[in-house]
């Protein structure tokens, strides 16, 4: 959820989903607020505004309301998913996969981010100080097989090094 909206609590959403319209009145939702903490919730009203779609859930009635929701994401239970068309994967489904590039492994996906580019970031734990953050971007994607939990993918040169922490030689040198 990116921000309230109104003053009766609701909030706008930025929607990472093929299938828009499959939001509805009455339908159960799970927010993962920023400590981590679960928080089931209702639509009471829903309609789209400019690049968004508002929500109105059941109980949020302030905007001190709608605040604890905002930076959560919003998560459909597995038994109302979408069926998806082949070749197709939810992204919450990519947790707990290794990536590979060709046959080096990376490393384990431990998240998704979002509002960095047009391709989230898939966050993966490989262990170096910081995790990676690699663009899950069709253009480097070879193979996606959930049952096996495993990405495969070709990753340009370098894209490894851009969260790599700083050498005390660059360090020195400024750069």
């Amino acid at each position: 959820m990116i921000k309230t909206q109104g003053r009766r609590g609701e909030v706008a959403v930025e929607l990472h989903t093929n299938v828009p319209d499959r939001f509805r009145q009455g339908m159960r939702l799970w927010a993962l607020v920023k400590n981590g903490e679960r928080r089931e919730l209702t639509i009471e009203d829903l309609w789209p505004h400019k690049s968004f779609l508002i929500l109105k859930f059941a109980g949020v009635e302030t905007i001190s309301d709608a605040e604890m929701l905002k930076g959560a994401e919003l998560q459909v239970p597995r038994g109302e998913r979408a069926e998806l068309e082949p070749g197709s994967t939810y992204l919450s489904d990519l947790a707990g996969c290794t990536v590979f590039d060709g046959e080096r492994e990376i490393g384990k996906i431990v998240d998704v981010a979002f509002g960095a580019g047009e391709a989230p970031l898939l966050v993966v734990n490989g262990g170096a100080k910081l995790p990676y953050e690699i663009p899950f971007a069709e253009a480097y994607l070879e193979k996606v097989d959930v049952e096996r939990k495993q990405v495969r993918m070709r990753l340009p040169d370098g894209l490894l090094d851009v969260n790599a922490p700083i050498t005390r030689e660059k360090k020195e040198r400024g750069s």
